[in-house]
């Protein structure tokens, strides 16, 4: 059964959405997804999920059909990882930007102080959220937070946080639980959501908080971020083997064109 496509960006928005080795992939900007945040905040009609897929996400994917599936239904994907403009160039396509959650929740900050819309921030550390929040709020006055709370993933909180949410009257809910874990949590209550967007943001709220340092901006324009972070959490080394297997996985797919997202066709 088809997934209704309720993206509302153009006419052509589905020759926009591509497939890299069987993961979409839209060809959104920040512009773009500060857009159509602010449409589906007007038609309010339902909960719109926002995926931020990097070449982690892709690879999580091809072994767990539960995540490809979310990410297919997602209303928009976009390419947080600079392997991902670099592999749909090699596929003979274009996305014109990376767009990452860590710098995405900002920019939403910014717009929702302008616009009056609610964020909802849920996950991280205990605390955690808190800390970003007051940061957001100082940064742009007059932004309204509806709540934070740190819960977890487990299936058996989701109908205390799909109550605690929904009692805010957020517009928007930034879910920080890490990937595969928030976009899953997501997919299985976006019905129940009364928010009119849900994305995931993975540490961001770390870094908002201060808690984990960013890349310095110079090591983030040359699309370094990744080593610095290994570089600070030797830890992740294992994570990191999944980015030559990215790689291997694109050229493998080298020979295949791009094509929209399998499953637009049911839209």
């Amino acid at each position: 059964m088809g997934v209704p496509d309720h993206r509302l960006t153009t006419e052509n928005s589905r020759a926009e959405r591509l497939t890299l080795v069987g993961v979409p992939v839209d060809a959104a900007t920040f512009e773009s997804m500060l857009a159509q945040i602010a449409g589906w905040i007007a038609r309010g009609d339902r909960a719109y999920q926002i995926c931020t897929v990097s070449p982690e996400f892709v690879m999580i994917a091809q072994d767990d059909p539960a995540f490809m599936r979310a990410l297919h239904g997602a209303d928009l994907c976009v390419a947080d990882g600079v392997g991902l403009l670099l592999a749909a160039r090699l596929l003979g396509r274009r996305l014109p930007e990376r767009v990452t959650g860590s710098d995405g929740v900002p920019l939403i900050a910014r717009r929702a102080a302008e616009r009056g819309w609610k964020l909802f921030l849920l996950g991280a550390a205990p605390g955690v959220a808190e800390q970003a929040a007051a940061r957001l709020v100082a940064e742009n006055p007059g932004l309204r937070i509806a709540g934070t709370y740190a819960g977890s993933p487990s299936p058996d909180e989701e109908e205390d946080i799909v109550a605690r949410v929904n009692a805010s009257g957020a517009d928007i809910l930034f879910v920080a639980y890490g990937a595969p874990r928030q976009d899953l949590w997501i997919a299985r209550n976006r019905d129940r959501l009364s928010v009119s967007v849900a994305m995931g943001v993975g540490g961001t709220f770390d870094f908002i908080a201060g808690v984990v340092p960013r890349a310095p901006r110079w090591m983030r324009r040359l699309a370094l971020e990744w080593l610095y972070r290994l570089l600070r959490q030797p830890w992740r080394w294992r994570r990191m083997l999944r980015l030559p297997c990215f790689v291997w996985a694109v050229l493998i797919h080298r020979e295949r064109p791009l094509h929209p997202a399998q499953g637009d066709a049911d839209r």
